[in-house]
């Protein structure tokens, strides 16, 4: 149990008079706060206690560590309760978003917790601070006031616990945080962010979503007259529209663009909910797009590293109307098996073959790959060219980790290293397949080293035991 030294008693008038006062100061984001409220969304009512706890565990696995000497507040090592995963878009994505913003402001929900005595004046477990500073984050950013809380959901005790020692400090917290933004001279605590964070942040809001077309079950005029009965017009353009439209994509023919504000209401529509259009960032339509342009009928396609399996689902059905067929390599567990087979039956691909071979344990004289005329390689990266990182996460299965650098806008240098020579190996390996005719090469990294770097040291390379294509320095960089 938390005991937490109690505030002094206030009346409720005084109290809501007086957080009100100090939060119209330093709201996390005012800007963009302000800007969301004028478009007409609700104000921001708080997250299910179970969001909390995941978001709490994402964060506890990427948060930065101090030295010792640095050290005010103790995080401990174990993660509270696990729940049942949920496969619930919606959930998991504001669980990301909740951890990435605490990660964000680290070091100032740390001050803000030191300045205001929580820390040390209360005693806390260990494994309860990563639930505090995320809870922490959500509180200032609803202006210190209640959350709303569902008759439908079981409360968790944890969360609970914090969030009655957080409200018994309200006063303190708030005072604390209009200090620290006066110490920074800032409008909020959001401009207190590098400049580089911010950057991508404004960049990130100003950006469209993209959708792809599945073909192979519904065509892209069926699709424009579905979307028009809905309310929504074809138009040229989407930046800078706030009404209910959407673009065909100039660089693929079957990718749609609509504006960021629109998604929750997309979700909701059959034509994604039956698989007939994919929320995916535009790379990954690009690079399979790439890869259909270079093919014959009969040629057969190597992927690589693809992260997401609707990157697969869309080359399957870009090349429905071939006799082409699609290896997938790298899929180690073989209990995937049957919910991948489902899902591309659900899609209505055909022409997929899964290969539980790391790719570099795969040889070019491998008889099944014979015809393999396309590889398409599609390497770990840094991934700081996407726009969101949450949506990258949970839409390509990549690592939390790239919260991290996002948080602080750029990747270490130990490990850009180490990415750039996982690229080197696997973009020479494709070279070995002496019968493939193009290697397309995507990324989705802003940095040289990881993409005209990698490129032009792989076109040096030379086997003397294998001949080697004479490949141009063609690749794909794609910032989203």
């Amino acid at each position: 149990m938390l005991r937490a030294t109690s505030e002094l008693e206030f009346s409720n008038e005084k109290n809501t008079e007086e957080i009100s006062q100090l939060a119209s100061l330093v709201l996390s984001g005012d800007t963009s706060t302000g800007e969301k409220n004028s478009t007409g969304l609700p104000e921001k009512t708080g997250y299910p206690d179970s969001v909390y706890i995941m978001a709490a565990n994402i964060f506890q696995g990427i948060r930065f560590e101090k030295s010792p000497e640095k050290v005010l507040i103790k995080y401990g090592n174990e993660p509270l309760r696990s729940l049942p995963e949920s496969e619930d878009e919606s959930f998991q994505r504001s669980s990301y978003e909740l951890a990435f913003s605490a990660l964000k402001f680290q070091d100032i929900l740390e001050a803000i917790l030191i300045d205001s005595c929580i820390f040390p004046s209360t005693t806390i477990p260990d494994h309860l601070s990563s639930l505090i500073i995320v809870m922490l984050y959500d509180f200032q950013d609803r202006k210190f006031q209640a959350r709303f809380l569902s008759d439908n959901e079981e409360p968790i005790a944890e969360v609970q616990e914090v969030e009655n020692l957080l409200n018994s400090f309200k006063i303190k917290l708030a005072a604390a945080l209009a200090r620290c933004r006066i110490k920074h001279d800032a409008l909020s605590i959001y401009h207190i962010l590098p400049e580089t964070v911010r950057n991508q942040e404004l960049r990130a809001s100003t950006l469209p979503l993209y959708a792809w077309i599945n073909t192979c079950k519904i065509s892209p005029e069926e699709v424009y007259y579905s979307l028009k009965k809905r309310g929504y017009n074809k138009v040229k353009s989407v930046l800078h529209i706030d009404d209910k439209v959407f673009a065909v994509d100039q660089h693929c023919y079957d990718v749609l663009i609509f504006p960021s504000h629109l998604k929750n209401n997309l979700l909701n529509i059959d034509l994604f909910k039956d698989y007939k259009l994919i929320f995916q960032d535009k790379s990954r339509s690009l690079a399979v797009h790439s890869v259909k342009a270079l093919l014959n009928m009969d040629d057969d396609i190597l992927m690589v590293n693809t992260g997401s399996w609707y990157t697969v689902a869309h080359m399957s059905i870009l090349t429905n109307n071939n006799t082409s067929k699609i290896f997938v390599c790298g899929v180690k567990s073989q209990a995937k098996d049957p919910d991948l087979k489902n899902l591309f039956t659900k899609m209505g691909c055909k022409n997929i073959e899964i290969l539980h071979e790391a790719f570099l344990n795969i040889e070019s004289k491998d008889h099944r790959l014979q015809k393999v005329k396309v590889i398409l390689l599609l390497p770990r990266c840094s991934g700081l060219g996407v726009s969101n990182p949450v949506e990258f996460i949970l839409n390509e299965h990549e690592d939390t980790g790239l919260l991290k650098d996002f948080s602080q806008g750029g990747t270490s240098e130990d490990k850009l290293h180490i990415l750039v020579q996982q690229q080197y190996e696997q973009l020479t390996h494709a070279m070995k397949f002496t019968k493939a005719q193009a290697v397309v090469y995507c990324t989705c990294s802003v940095y040289p080293e990881e993409n005209e770097g990698v490129v032009k040291k792989a076109l040096e390379f030379q086997d003397h035991g294998i001949k080697v294509q004479p490949y141009s320095g063609t690749h794909l960089r794609q910032c989203l």
